[in-house]
């Protein structure tokens, strides 16, 4: 019985894994196509139908271009490092809530976070080992983000775990069965929601890869395979960010269709934000972490806190 347990797992896992790569291909569509349109022009409809084998064809494109090596960079590091950043993000659905419940593990959340944590080191060795000053000077802007939008996402996340006293990711949508987390705690909702941008290195926040000024930051070394893998990373991470949005504070009861339409809404919100925000200057983004959010964030903590021991003392 145990071995058929762990096959179904296997098995569970691999076409999670294969969704998850299908799911960023077509991201990727969704996002020119509506870039496209907020541009007021088409987006790709040349390839197929309305465009829609594009992300296959450009697959095939990325991954036979010619690979290049810079000279004097650490090449093991260097070609290791986008395996792994996409590994990592690829790992992170591990704790997705699964029909068949799948790894439903009770420390979901401190999986998820330890897993997030992570990808700081592999966009920081990208940066560093392709030994050029505008990848250098990119991977320490993204570490410098990455590290501060942790503390906040942290502590946003901390207040919601005290309302259900539980790190497992199933344990949100019994709670919010009657009333969504987002008109219980609004303000953290939309902090929650600017913090992922950042974690995710988009758009107002993409400083990372801010193309007008760094070149394509850590990645402008890599090409064919490296860069597509980097890619599929980062569009791996932020379906990932909008699905735990969607279990967070909009019901994310995985098991109705509704919860798939939210998923697709807030992946949209991401697009929407890229082609709609200009990008923010590095010092208000640092101060909105360290002395808007931080503050706010501790705050709510403690009123989080004070309520549940209110209730409690009510309830004894």
């Amino acid at each position: 019985m145990m071995l058929q347990d762990l096959l179904l797992l296997l098995l569970t896992s691999l076409i999670l894994l294969v969704c998850v790569l299908v799911g960023v291909a077509f991201l990727t569509l969704m996002e020119r196509k509506v870039l496209g349109y907020i541009q007021i022009r088409k987006g790709p409809n040349k390839v197929g139908f309305m465009g829609i084998p594009q992300p296959f064809s450009d697959a095939i494109k990325l991954f036979t271009k010619e690979q290049t090596y810079p000279l004097m960079s650490n090449f093991f590091i260097y070609f290791m490092s986008p395996v792994f950043n996409l590994f990592l993000s690829l790992l992170l659905w591990m704790c997705m809530p699964f029909l068949t419940f799948m790894y439903n593990f009770n420390l979901g959340i401190l999986y998820f976070l330890c897993c997030s944590s992570l990808s700081v080191y592999t966009i920081m060795i990208a940066g560093w080992s392709s030994n050029s000053n505008y990848a250098l000077l990119g991977g320490i802007r993204s570490v410098a983000q990455t590290i501060s939008y942790e503390v906040s996402l942290s502590l946003i996340l901390l207040s919601f775990l005290f309302l259900i006293l539980s790190l497992n990711i199933m344990d949100f949508m019994k709670f919010q069965s009657l009333l969504w987390f987002i008109f219980l705690c609004l303000p953290l909702s939309m902090m929650w929601l600017a913090s992922s941008l950042a974690e995710t290195n988009r758009t107002p926040f993409d400083f990372a890869e801010g193309e007008s000024e760094l070149v394509s930051g850590f990645n402008v070394e890599y090409s064919s395979g490296g860069f597509a893998l980097i890619f599929l990373a980062e569009y791996s991470s932020i379906l990932f960010m909008s699905m735990l949005c969607v279990m967070l504070f909009l019901g994310g009861n995985v098991f109705s269709f509704s919860f798939y339409l939210k998923l697709v809404f807030m992946s949209f919100v991401w697009v929407w934000v890229r082609g709609t925000l200009p990008r923010y200057r590095y010092d208000k983004l640092m101060y909105l972490c360290w002395k808007g959010f931080l503050p706010v964030s501790l705050n709510f903590l403690l009123f989080f806190l004070g309520l549940k021991l209110v209730l409690f003392s009510y309830l004894i």
